[in-house]
């Protein structure tokens, strides 16, 4: 138990930064006899599929299943992730810079692609840093850039390998280097060597006594330098503090077990015939496997799976080169050459690079035909859509210049007949975009005729006011009455409630109420209808007329109240005619109802 009799201890900090998503990724295992230390750092920006975690994760479970120190295994472990990423980039590219560390807990071997960086320190000194696979590093290999200038320089991030890479893919694999009791590794993405100088590192190193502290004194020194955009930082350090001593190989021991073995087989007589069995059993278990990968890449490619194709195709031609057999190696590279360049065709669409999708697709269908799974019929088809979107995103981008100017009908319709196209193209994502365009186009449009509306219905709504204030209360009525069917139409119920006080307001003062004339003695005057002249029924000239009220409302004057209003007889009887004829007495009568009156006035 290896891991018992040592102590390795890891801690890590890993953040957004100035991003709302982490884009690293840092994970471990540590088995009873070997351990596995990964840190990632996610080079594309797909929102659902996340590179760096996926690398991470394929690395791990394939060094689970077969844990090994030797260079071969670890290569196999970054081309499993390297392939799953492939397989993956569907939408866009998946990439990733990807450091590994294995160490039996004595010795270590370190692999690296892209620009993620191992720090081993030794003694509070540098031990070792890994090199990046960038532009940055090669000009300094060849003497053009010095050391203190690489972590800054602009080409830093120009890599020349990553996992991810369409094209050949070749990580760098360390040889075995031993460890000490006391040895520090420190694994970092960009986020931290960009901005933690070598010195700065070696400082909170001293200061520093676990790996929990030296993480956290890195972070902090990141955030002191208080740029105004942080990237993505990651950071892992393992202590180890105390290392697996092996006991010295016995080297008498193991030739005397050698020699003992050769002279077994010698005297069996049979030793090479069964290594040559167990040789020929594995190469026919190869054979099995490669036609088994071939059959699968041909379903994959009839089905239009080109990826997958290409998948199965890259296994069966790495068992054809196991064999070395070189008709088959040449037959699988050939259908591996078009599924690639098939797949390729299709990521350069994602990615809205038509012209070199087209180029792939061409180069895929003058080798479609050589072998049978492949349809070049589906290929040319892929060709014609390519065209087809190529115009569309001509189409969409029109419709975006009419946006910007403001023209705002002439970019929705430039939008549906890009959506129209799109549907014929049959061009999920595209169309999905476009739609997107044709929402945030109507809420413009739909904005602006709501602003247009507010301006009508405000401008209304003074028109009355100007209408209360010169008393023309009927016009006033209907301005406000207009105003409010604009804002009940555009929603504004604040102001539909403020109408209809407007109203009411303006109904009061175009109909007021008439209020009862008090006697003083709690009875009502009868005289007070509309048009009735006060003055010329008693006498009193100087009397203001009553207002005028609705005819409805008018009340004839009561028979024989003139007694309490009357000051003479005689001006009593001149009043009593018109009245009369008022009630609708006959004219002839008229000497009978004066006579009643005086009877009336002398009792």
């Amino acid at each position: 138990m290896r891991k018992e009799n040592s102590d390795f201890q890891t801690a890590f900090v890993s953040e957004a930064g100035s991003f709302v998503d982490n884009r690293d990724y840092f994970a471990f295992v540590e088995l009873d006899d070997m351990a596995c230390y990964v840190i990632a750092d996610g080079l594309d920006q797909d929102r659902e599929m996340h590179s760096a975690e996926m690398a991470v994760s394929a690395i791990l479970e394939s060094f689970m299943e077969k844990p090994s120190l030797s260079k071969r295994s670890i290569r196999q472990y970054l081309q499993t992730a390297h392939e799953w990423l492939k397989f993956e980039s569907r939408r866009v590219r998946l990439k990733a810079s990807v450091l590994v560390i294995v160490t039996n807990y004595t010795k270590m071997v370190w692999a690296s692609c892209g620009n993620a960086r191992l720090y081993h320190f030794r003694g509070g000194r540098l031990n070792l840093r890994s090199k990046d696979q960038s532009l940055s590093q090669l000009l300094l290999e060849n003497g053009r850039l010095s050391e203190d200038r690489i972590s800054n320089h602009e080409e830093r991030g120009n890599l020349l390998n990553y996992m991810g890479k369409p094209e050949h893919f070749d990580p760098f694999i360390s040889d075995k280097t031993p460890l000490s009791d006391g040895d520090v590794l420190l694994l970092c993405t960009p986020g931290i060597w960009e901005q933690v100088e070598l010195p700065e590192m070696l400082d909170a190193l001293t200061e520093s006594s676990d790996p929990a502290s030296l993480t956290d004194t890195l972070e902090e020194i990141v955030l002191s330098k208080q740029r105004q955009t942080v990237s993505n930082y990651t950071a892992a350090a393992v202590y180890a503090n105390k290392t697996f001593a092996e006991k010295p190989k016995n080297r008498k021991k193991w030739i005397l077990r050698i020699a003992v073995i050769t002279l077994s087989l010698l005297l069996a007589g049979g030793g090479v015939w069964y290594m040559k069995a167990k040789q020929a059993q594995a190469l026919a278990q190869t054979a099995m496997q490669m036609a088994e990968y071939e059959q699968n890449g041909d379903e994959y490619a009839s089905a239009g799976d080109y990826a997958k194709a290409l998948k199965a195709y890259s296994e069966a031609k790495n068992a054809a080169s196991k064999l070395k057999d070189k008709l088959h190696f040449q037959l699988l590279r050939g259908k591996q050459q078009v599924a690639q360049a098939v797949t390729d065709g299709d990521g350069y669409v994602k990615d809205g690079s038509y012209d070199m999708a087209v180029n792939s697709y061409t180069k895929a269908l003058k080798d479609a035909g050589k072998y049978k799974p492949f349809k070049p019929e589906d290929i040319q088809a892929k060709i014609d859509r390519s065209g087809k979107i190529a115009e569309l995103a001509e189409v969409i981008k029109d419709g975006d210049k009419k946006l910007q100017a403001q023209d705002y009908s002439g970019a929705l319709k430039t939008y549906e007949k890009a959506k129209n196209a799109a549907i014929e193209a049959n061009y999920e994502s595209g169309q999905k975009n476009i739609e997107t365009k044709i929402a945030e186009t109507r809420e413009k449009i739909d904005g602006i005729q709501r602003e247009t509306k507010t301006l009508q219905a405000d401008n209304l709504e003074k028109k009355g006011d100007r209408s209360m204030a010169a008393m023309d209360y009927a016009g006033a009525i209907e301005a406000y009455s207009l105003a409010q069917e604009i804002y009940q139409e555009i929603d504004k119920l604040e102001r539909v409630l403020a109408m209809e006080r407007k109203i009411s307001k303006a109904d009061e003062k175009l109909h007021p109420a008439v209020p009862a004339a008090d006697t003083g003695d709690g009875l009502t005057a009868g005289f007070g209808g509309a048009g009735y002249d006060s003055s010329a029924a008693n006498g009193w000239g100087n009397m203001e007329p009553e207002p005028e009220v609705p005819e409805e409302r008018v009340t004839p004057p009561a028979k024989g109240t003139a007694k309490s209003s009357a000051p003479s007889k005689a001006e009593n009887k001149a009043a009593s005619a018109p009245a009369d004829k008022a009630e609708g007495n006959p004219p002839d009568a008229s000497g009978e109802k004066e006579a009643e009156t005086e009877g009336g006035a002398s009792s």
